[in-house]
C-alpha cells in the first residue's frame, strides 16, 4: 500500500474496531427471535480431513449462538468446495432454499430476487465493519447482496535457498523473473517458475497475470475486456519469455494444476511462482524457506493484488429476514472471524478483525497479504455469467501460452462466450 492509503486504512481500522466491539457487546446482550425459529444453514468445507472438518467451527459457533439468541435453532448442513453450490441450487430448485448460505456465487440469486440485501438484515456497524473492496464486490446494481466471509490474496513466492545459492536478489519486475528463471535452469531447478494453468484454478493464476500487465478481465466501467490489448500482450510475453524458453518446467502450463505446482514447491522444486497463505505455511513445515515479494510487472512491483472471496448470503423463502440478521450479526464478531482464519490460514474480510490481526505478532507471516487486501481486485462476482466465463477460461487458457499459441485468437474466443453468457441473461 502506499503510505497515504495505509494510514487511512489503518485509520479506519481503529476506528471501526471500537464500533465493533460496541456492536459484539450490543449484540450478545440483546435476545430472543420472534418465535421460535430454526435457520437451516448451509456452509463449505474447508478442512481437509474430519479433524479439521468446518463442520466443527459452525456447529460450535450455532450453540454459542442459540445460548445467546433463545428461540432460534441453527440447523448446520457442510458439504465439500465440490457439492455445495450445487446442493444450494437443488434446494432452491425446489422451492426449499436454506435461510442462509455460505458458498462460491451469490449473483444469480440475487438477480431472481431470491436474496435479502445487506441493509436489510445487518446492524449498520456490521455492514460498516466490511473492508470497502470486499463490500463492492458484493453488489449488484449498487445493492449489497453478498456478505464477504473469508478472503486470500496472492504474493510471488520464492524459495530462499534457491535464489542464496544461485546468487539472486527477489524479482520486482518480468524481466527479472526470466533473467532469475534463466539463472535456476541452468542450475538444475526442476520448475525454475511454476505456471499452473491447468483447469482446477486457471482463471486465478490467469488474472494475476493480467493485472500485472496493467489489464484484467472487465474494464473501468464492469464491462468485459478479456481480449484487450494489454491481456493479448501479457500472454504473448508469457509465451515468448518463459514457456516458449523451456523455464515454466516439465509439465505445460495447460496441464499444471495448482495443488500439483504448491506440492512441488514444498519439496523445494520450485524457484518461483505465485501463491497464497496456506502455501507459506506447508512449504515451512517442510523445511522450505519461503520469501514474498508484491506480484512483479512490466516496470516493476505492482500496486495492487488478485483478491479471492467467498461469500455468505440470506435467503427470503422462509421469510426470516430478523432472524438470519441476528445470526449474521454474531457471526461476524471479530472472535469468530478470527478463529476461522486462523483454523484455515485465510484472511478476515473486517476492518476490526483485520486491525487485530496486523497487531498481533502470531500473525506477522500474514501481514503482507493482508497489506495487499484493501487494494485487491476481484473477479466480476456480480455478474451471474461469470461463472461461464471461468470455465471457458479454464477450458483453453493454458493453450494460448503454448511456443505455437495464439493468445489473440484465444483471448477473443474466451470474450465471445464471456459476452454471449452475459446477453443471454
Amino acid at each position: 500500500m502506499g503510505e497515504a492509503v495505509q494510514r487511512r486504512f489503518l485509520g479506519l481500522t481503529a476506528a471501526v474496531a471500537a464500533l465493533g466491539m460496541t456492536a459484539t457487546l450490543s449484540g450478545c446482550a440483546s435476545g430472543s427471535g420472534s418465535g421460535d425459529v430454526t435457520l437451516k444453514f448451509v456452509a463449505a468445507d474447508y478442512g481437509t480431513s474430519a479433524a479439521n472438518t468446518s463442520e466443527t467451527y459452525w456447529n460450535n459457533l450455532a450453540r454459542n449462538f442459540e445460548a445467546a439468541h433463545p428461540g432460534i435453532k441453527v440447523d448446520v448442513h457442510v458439504y465439500a468446495w465440490k457439492d455445495v453450490d450445487r446442493e444450494v441450487a437443488e434446494m432452491v430448485a425446489q422451492n426449499k432454499a436454506p435461510d442462509i448460505a455460505q458458498i462460491g456465487a451469490y449473483a444469480d440469486y440475487a438477480k431472481k430476487d431470491k436474496l435479502y440485501t445487506a441493509d436489510q438484515m445487518l446492524a449498520i456497524r456490521t455492514q460498516a465493519n466490511f473492508l470497502p473492496s470486499l463490500s463492492d464486490a458484493g453488489k449488484v446494481n449498487g445493492e449489497q447482496y453478498g456478505l464477504p466471509f473469508i478472503a486470500s490474496t496472492r504474493l510471488l513466492f520464492y524459495n530462499k535457498k534457491l535464489f542464496s545459492d544461485a546468487g539472486l536478489d527477489a524479482p520486482k519486475t518480468w524481466a527479472d523473473i526470466q533473467r532469475d528463471a534463466t539463472r535456476l535452469k541452468e542450475r538444475g531447478v526442476r520448475y525454475p517458475f511454476a505456471l499452473p494453468l491447468g483447469p482446477e484454478e486457471s482463471q486465478a493464476e490467469t488474472l494475476m497475470w493480467l493485472l500485472s500487465g496493467g489489464g484484467g478481465y472487465t474494464d473501468d466501467v464492469g464491462g468485459y475486456n478479456i481480449d484487450s490489448a494489454e491481456n493479448i500482450a501479457t500472454l504473448t510475453w508469457l509465451r515468448d519469455n518463459l514457456v516458449g524458453k523451456g523455464l515454466t518446467g516439465p509439465v505445460a502450463p495447460g496441464k499444471l494444476d495448482r495443488a500439483k505446482a504448491f506440492d512441488a514447491f514444498t519439496r523445494g522444486q520450485v524457484g518461483m511462482l505465485n501463491g497464497h497463505p496456506t502455501l507459506m505455511e506447508d512449504a515451512e513445515k517442510e523445511g522450505v524457506e519461503v520469501g514474498m515479494v508484491p506480484l512483479p510487472g512490466v516496470d516493476g512491483p505492482t500496486t495492487g493484488s488478485m483478491g479471492v472471496a467467498d461469500w455468505m448470503m440470506g435467503f427470503k423463502q422462509n421469510e426470516h429476514r430478523e432472524e438470519i440478521g441476528k445470526f449474521f450479526d454474531f457471526a461476524y464478531n471479530d472472535e469468530n472471524v478470527l478463529a476461522f482464519a486462523d483454523e484455515y490460514d485465510m484472511l478476515p474480510v473486517t476492518d476490526s478483525a483485520s486491525a487485530e490481526m496486523e497487531t498481533d505478532a502470531r500473525h506477522k507471516p500474514l501481514r503482507e497479504f493482508l497489506a495487499a487486501l484493501p487494494n485487491s481486485q476481484f473477479y466480476p462476482f456480480a455478474k451471474t455469467s461469470w461463472a461461464q466465463a471461468s470455465e471457458a477460461i479454464k477450458e483453453s487458457i493454458g493453450t494460448a501460452v503454448e511456443p505455437n499459441g495464439n493468445p489473440e485468437s484465444v483471448l477473443a474466443e474466451i470474450a465471445k462466450k464471456a459476452t454471449d453468457a452475459e446477453q443471454a441473461e
